[in-house]
């Protein structure tokens, strides 16, 4: 049977008030056709003419730009509003994976995964009937109510939950699980996070909190970040003014080595770092000229100057002993602290700036990065165990100096140029060492 003419116009653009989900506008005499092929994809009606995807695996352009390859593919007319087309166009990681040695595509398959579950649990096909905290994260018993009965345990939250364990038998699957997990163990579903709760929200057309006529909401300033360029300026600035590094061409001209005449530090440079979770610098500290490596720091394209400049002038020339944490320098200067098991999170007062500590992961890390989600950061620095409570103390207080000129500026406030005052270094030049592994 020949098909009706696909005779709608179809809009796609970000949603306005949580991203990156994306808005579907649909007109035109056969926008119900295309509808109910967005309704198949996951996509919600939220009025007569609009659609909106919201997950939880936060991939939402991805499927984005496979409905309007499929709509496209049935006549359909799709236009792609920018912004979204540069979300389409934009290659991301998540912070901290938990599975490093997945591609891309893997970690894909693995957030759909997260996602199915989900969307079971949320439309009843899939029932909870325990759950507990590991000490980690989330786990939980459930049984599947249609098709082939089948009862399973599954393990973490949003994009990372896992079906773990399957059993035939209910009471064995529930059994298992209270001997697992015993006294933690409680009845039910766990609550929502707050990603899965947002959501359902979206899904289910609820507005977004309104702002008060006495408490008017105000849009957080954007993270401080390097300019196009700045990196390389800098870098050229701070070798000819520091003699005791010396710099070094490996055997491309993509990268710059800087070497400090202590032969204990290294900083490697990657000229063709440009996107936001590029790796641009590499910063590492040795117990000897030819000793083992202590700890090491990556920073990505578009980290802020002054917080490159921090690093390397603290270990150039360390500060004398301050005996306070960098969790006290952050307090003293207004941070928010909040707890999770696997990690400690503080965010500056304008939520510009974030520092993060995951002492249970498999190696102890570190880690600063421009905004208020990691998954999403303008920038991040990466430090490794080993890192000395010296070196992020000065860190925590450049940042947190760097978070204030930030709120300074967003309130129209004249903000402090930043001071890049190196000092007087020592003479002679470096010798050569082999690139930072």
């Amino acid at each position: 049977m020949p098909h009706a003419p696909a005779d709608a116009h179809i809009h796609l653009a970000l949603h306005p008030d949580h991203h990156p989900g994306v808005i579907a506008t649909a007109s035109g005499p056969t926008a119900d056709a295309a509808r109910s092929h967005l309704h198949d994809l996951g996509w919600r009606s939220t009025n007569p003419t609009t659609m909106v995807l919201a997950r939880i695996d936060r991939e939402e352009p991805h499927y984005a730009n496979l409905a309007a390859e499929l709509l496209k593919g049935h006549g359909f007319t799709v236009d792609i509003a920018p912004d979204l087309q540069e979300e389409i166009n934009t290659e991301w990681d998540w912070g901290n994976y938990p599975f490093p040695w997945c591609t891309r595509e893997e970690v894909r398959e693995v957030s759909a995964e997260a996602q199915r579950i989900h969307d079971d649990v949320a439309s009843g096909r899939l029932t909870i009937h325990f759950h507990a905290h590991d000490g980690h994260t989330t786990v939980a018993v459930g049984s599947y109510a249609t098709g082939v009965q089948r009862h399973v345990h599954l393990h973490g939250e949003n994009h990372l939950r896992q079906i773990t364990l399957q059993f035939a038998d209910e009471a064995e699957a529930v059994a298992d699980f209270q001997r697992l997990h015993s006294v933690a163990v409680r009845p039910g579903p766990a609550p929502l996070t707050t990603l899965e709760n947002t959501v359902r929200q979206i899904l289910n057309g609820e507005p977004p909190p309104r702002p008060t006529a006495h408490a008017p909401l105000a849009t957080p300033p954007t993270p401080p970040a390097a300019e196009p360029g700045e990196h390389e300026e800098f870098l050229a600035s701070f070798l000819e003014d520091n003699p005791q590094w010396e710099k070094y061409r490996t055997w491309g001209d993509d990268t710059t080595v800087a070497s400090h005449e202590s032969l204990t530090i290294r900083a490697e440079f990657d000229h063709e770092a440009r996107h936001r979770t590029d790796t641009a610098w590499t910063i590492a500290e040795y117990n000897g000229p030819v000793g083992e490596r202590i700890w090491h720091a990556t920073l990505t394209a578009n980290t802020p100057v002054p917080l490159v400049h921090a690093l390397l002038q603290h270990l150039d020339h360390p500060a004398p002993t301050d005996p306070s944490r960098p969790d006290e320098t952050l307090r003293d200067a207004g941070w928010q602290p909040s707890s999770h098991p696997a990690r400690t999170t503080w965010h500056a007062p304008n939520q510009t700036i974030t520092f993060e500590h995951t002492p249970h992961a498999a190696n102890d890390q570190w880690t600063l990065y421009g905004g208020d989600d990691l998954n999403r950061a303008a920038w991040s620095i990466h430090l490794s165990a080993g890192v000395g409570h010296d070196t992020l103390t000065q860190l925590t207080d450049t940042a947190a100096r760097l978070a204030n000129a930030t709120n300074q500026r967003a309130a129209r406030r004249p903000a402090t140029p930043w001071p890049m005052q190196v000092p007087q270094p020592p003479s002679p030049a470096a010798r050569s060492r082999p690139p930072i592994r």
